[in-house]
């Protein structure tokens, strides 16, 4: 399997190509979760899932089975939260803003540029504020909480 550093590298890569697509075309395969999906054949387990949940602003508790590879984004949306993603997990809005706690953000590669520019923009922002689409579910992340904060930008509304 796949380290922790191997994934990063995966990871970093599948991002640059996705922007790269993205700049290309407006293709439904151009989010990163769906590239990630496509390289599953080398060391990502798509059937890996693990318990993660998220505590919407009223402080409702949602337990989820995420996939290993996916995206918060992606796996806010499969269960309905309210989490936008306006932009398609391009990383060029910030309606995927996501809370984590201290132990999980150190543990998370880190915030790049792109990704920051966008949280300046996020309602709520914390110390330890990431996009949800930026971050990517591992097996390490078994049990974790996210929280969803308490200021929700919607832009499809």
């Amino acid at each position: 399997s796949l380290g922790k550093f191997a994934m990063q590298a995966v990871l970093r890569g599948v991002r640059a190509a996705s922007r790269s697509i993205t700049k290309r075309s407006t293709s439904k395969f151009a989010s990163p979760a769906r590239l990630v999906r496509a390289f599953s054949a080398s060391g990502v387990k798509r059937s890996e899932r693990v318990a993660i949940t998220f505590l919407d602003k009223d402080g409702k508790e949602t337990e989820v089975k995420a996939a290993v590879g996916d995206s918060l984004l992606t796996v806010a949306q499969e269960y309905d939260l309210d989490v936008e993603g306006a932009c398609g997990g391009e990383c060029a809005c910030s309606t995927c803003h996501v809370i984590m706690t201290q132990d999980v953000f150190d543990s998370l590669p880190e915030v790049t540029e792109e990704e920051e520019d966008m949280l300046d923009l996020a309602a709520g922002l914390t110390d330890t504020s990431r996009l949800g689409c930026q971050v990517f579910v591992t097996k390490e992340m078994e049990g974790m909480r996210v929280q969803l904060p308490t200021e929700v930008s919607n832009m499809m509304d």
